[in-house]
């Protein structure tokens, strides 16, 4: 069910739909975002395009979250 969901989000998105998504799936954010907001303990810790966030994570809570799960 979870492939099915994803894959309508992704059909929406690239049909031009503007959305805010709130996501642990860090490959379908990677491939569908254009802005990647990462927020611990309420408060955003970093913002950045998709590569530069995924590549090169500026805070390390954002580097050691990533780590975990990449």
């Amino acid at each position: 069910m979870i492939k099915e969901v994803l894959d309508t989000m992704i059909e929406l998105a690239e049909s031009g739909m503007t959305m805010i998504c709130v996501t642990h799936e860090m490959g379908f954010a990677k491939t569908v975002a254009n802005r990647v907001i990462f927020m611990d303990g309420g408060q955003i810790i970093e913002e950045n395009d998709p590569e530069t966030f995924f590549s090169n994570p500026q805070h390390e809570r954002t580097q050691l979250f990533l780590s975990q799960i990449m």
